[in-house]
């Protein structure tokens, strides 16, 4: 039984460092895995670097989007089968 993988969009607003390690996690399905995250990540910050690294190494994409990019993001999630708002 072979299952088409499905496209899934980590939005990353309110717990940032939460959304990109859900994101880190959702890896291990096989699916195509992408994080969007409305305004700028914390790069100083240790808890985010280890997940940016993750994430990197799992070849998903991570887009800074400005916090007024609705249309971006609403682009983004009509193309995703799943989409989760963190």
């Amino acid at each position: 039984m072979s299952e088409v993988p499905k496209k899934i969009l980590v939005i990353a607003r309110y717990d940032k460092v939460e959304a990109l390690r859900m994101a880190a996690g959702l890896t291990l399905l096989d699916d195509q895995v992408t994080v969007a995250s409305l305004g700028e990540l914390d790069d100083t910050s240790e808890d985010v670097q280890l997940q940016l690294e993750s994430l990197e190494f799992a070849e998903v994409p991570v887009e800074t989007l400005a916090e007024r990019g609705a249309s971006e993001v609403a682009s983004m999630m009509t193309n995703s089968d799943v989409v989760f708002f963190v």
